[in-house]
């Protein structure tokens, strides 16, 4: 990203610190957050710095996005043990740890991610793909580990009812989620055909197309909605606590970069919860490699397209169709 655009460029190859490694990238999934990044990266600077984050880019300076990566061992820097082997093929949270504290990968001037060929990263992260479980599956542990953990911050209970609004990827992560947690019915809302197709095939019990149909008129009665909101544009959030009964608790998942307004006078008087999301934990990561690995959790259906590095600006275009594309992988070595 160079001047708020994609470009083709060569960057030196990173050079591992004291215990990190050096990876050459495999495979890496065009996330929705980084269609939004390049759209609106002042505004996730600002956020960063309001957030408190030292470290946010410079948009002076290039950086090499991609955090949803499956890469291959190259090399090791100091004070590394050499646990993993050089070519073994890794996954790992998209953070550097350093002394002065953690560090963004893919969001960073310093850290390249992983539209790149190279990337460095913290041996003590990196988990090794299990035998048989194919690269491109791989590298949808991170987006995947998104739904997880929205699930497990939902807090559900036997006599909730899930709704999800949204099935793009992140959505559809959730669905897969929610059907590794067993619960039922899964609701699912969209107005891409494609989407709910999809939505189905991971686990969606109800599919409802938004033009023809209220998501809320499918929830299993006298039972308390627990909805995921998987949009993140301006005006969701605000519609959703407008539809939502009294006592419903809205996960807020989608990432919305932009301002947006929301009446707090409605929320108070249905006594909403509001709960916002972020990432995952380290536990959650590994436990979603795992799950794809074993099956558990479905990932072939999502990969819709691959492209070399001279593709990814024309796949970012592409994906804002969703009748296109669901995930597309980046292959920096062809």
């Amino acid at each position: 990203m160079r001047d708020r655009k994609l470009v083709l460029a060569e960057v030196p190859v990173p050079e591992p610190g004291p215990s990190e490694v050096l990876v050459r990238t495999l495979a890496c999934g065009i996330c929705g957050s980084d269609l939004h990044a390049l759209k609106h990266a002042d505004r996730m600077v600002e956020a960063g710095r309001r957030a408190g984050n030292p470290r946010v880019m410079d948009l002076a300076r290039d950086v090499v996005m991609g955090h949803e990566f499956c890469a291959e061992i190259v090399d090791h820097g100091p004070s590394t043990t050499r646990a993993l082997a050089g070519g073994t093929r890794v996954c790992s949270r998209p953070t550097l740890v350093r002394a002065g504290g953690p560090q963004s990968i893919g969001y960073s001037n310093d850290n390249p991610g992983g539209y790149g060929e190279y990337m460095r990263l913290s041996e003590a992260l990196v988990l090794p793909v299990p035998n048989g479980l194919s690269t491109d599956h791989a590298a949808l542990t991170e987006p995947m580990a998104v739904g997880v953990h929205a699930v497990a911050k939902a807090r559900l209970a036997a006599d909730d009812a899930p709704l999800v609004i949204g099935c793009g990827p992140v959505g559809l992560a959730v669905i897969a989620a929610l059907r590794l947690a067993g619960c039922e019915p899964i609701v699912a809302a969209d107005f891409s055909p494609r989407r709910r197709d999809l939505a189905a095939t991971l686990g969606a019990h109800v599919v409802v197309d938004p033009a023809n149909g209220s998501v809320w008129e499918q929830r299993p009665g006298g039972r308390t909605p627990v909805v995921f909101e998987c949009v993140g544009v301006p005006g969701m959030l605000d519609q959703t606590m407008a539809a939502a009964p009294r006592g419903a608790r809205v996960v807020v998942v989608g990432v919305c970069m932009e301002p947006d307004t929301i009446h707090p006078l409605l929320g108070i008087m249905k006594e909403l919860n509001l709960q916002f999301v972020l990432g995952y934990t380290p536990d959650e990561f590994a436990a979603t490699l795992r799950h794809i690995a074993e099956g558990a959790i479905p990932v072939a259906p999502l990969i819709t397209g691959h492209v070399g590095l001279d593709g990814v600006a024309r796949a970012f275009e592409e994906l804002g169709s969703p009748e296109r594309h669901a995930k597309v992988l980046v292959h920096p070595h062809g």
